[in-house]
């Protein structure tokens, strides 16, 4: 590192804007790296979680299929796949009913509460101004 005596105090304040920039420059690197491995590492897991989620959709077919073949022992087969499908038409309805009531409840999406505290706390202020 130059010292005043042999470059003086311009070199050496160049060398540190020198450094500085080496430096923003690699933290710049290092931190594309790092989202490049994360972003990866959500594709890779969202992939893995969508196949669970169809293979879990299949095996919840299979499992209606069997409660209604186990119907179908005691009942005619037409009657057990209905009854199936009013079952499942019902846990439908309830869902749909609690989804659309939890929806209607965060609507609209505005920080109701943090916009009125804001409010009151611009109107403290102005009052403050003033007097």
């Amino acid at each position: 590192m130059p010292t005043p005596a042999n470059g003086g105090v311009g070199s050496v304040i160049h060398e540190v804007a020198e450094r500085a920039s080496a430096l923003a420059r690699l933290e710049a690197e290092l931190a594309i790296l790092e989202l490049r491995r994360k972003i990866m590492s959500l594709g890779i897991g969202g992939a893995l979680v969508l196949g669970a989620g169809i293979l879990g959709l299949f095996a919840v077919g299979f499992l209606l299929a069997t409660a209604a073949a186990g119907l179908a022992i005691f009942l005619d087969t037409w009657l057990a796949l209905l009854l199936v499908a009013v079952g499942l038409l019902a846990l439908t309805a309830v869902a749909a009913a609690v989804g659309i009531s939890t929806l209607k409840r965060g609507l609209p999406p505005i920080p109701e509460r943090a916009v009125d505290e804001a409010k009151l706390t611009a109107n403290a202020l102005k009052g403050n101004g003033r007097g």
